[in-house]
């Protein structure tokens, strides 16, 4: 066995409660300066985080009488067991409020809409339909959508000058 495969250990969580389970250890490592390297919520899996530590003592420590824990697991978990639950996580959705987004799934196939809000920890945006004759906000899962434009900063300057000029324009008509 090598060093990585016995840093890894599984902790029994209260099930949607994964989350605030991982703040507070990151916290508690951090207060109590414990040598925890990274903690895990694996995809589809509910009720355990993984927490990467030095020692077995180190994760039970950061655990220790933290809300919706409910113990570290005897044996240490190998990589390879859990490397197919990680994989699905390992870009980053590049997703900005304003940003123009293509619908690629669901009802709403093929429309295009307005990114109006973001939620990261649950991987949804909340968007409005361009076509639509009043916006209505729909929330969809992040997967979803792929950005079709970005408002950058140089295009709203330009954008900006073009409309100043435009009503400098009709000023002097």
């Amino acid at each position: 066995m090598t060093r990585e495969d016995e840093t890894i250990f599984a902790l029994r969580t209260t099930a949607n409660r994964e989350d605030q389970v991982m703040d507070f250890i990151t916290s508690n490592a951090v207060k109590k300066k414990l040598e925890v390297y990274s903690v895990v919520r694996p995809h589809g899996m509910r009720g355990y985080i993984f927490v990467e530590a030095a020692t077995k003592a180190d994760a039970e420590q950061a655990a220790f009488n933290i809300p919706y824990a409910r113990g570290i697991l005897k044996d240490p978990v190998k990589y390879s067991e859990i490397e197919h639950m990680l994989e699905q996580v390992k870009h980053e959705m590049n997703i900005q409020k304003s940003d123009i987004v293509e619908i690629i799934s669901g009802p709403f196939k093929r429309e295009n809409a307005k990114v109006t809000r973001i939620d990261k920890a649950k991987e949804e945006v909340v968007v409005e339909l361009l076509e639509a004759a009043v916006p209505i906000p729909i929330t969809v899962k992040m997967d979803a959508v792929k950005v079709v434009r970005r408002d950058s900063d140089t295009s709203t300057e330009a954008e900006k000058a073009e409309e100043a000029s435009e009503s400098g324009d009709d000023a002097f008509q």
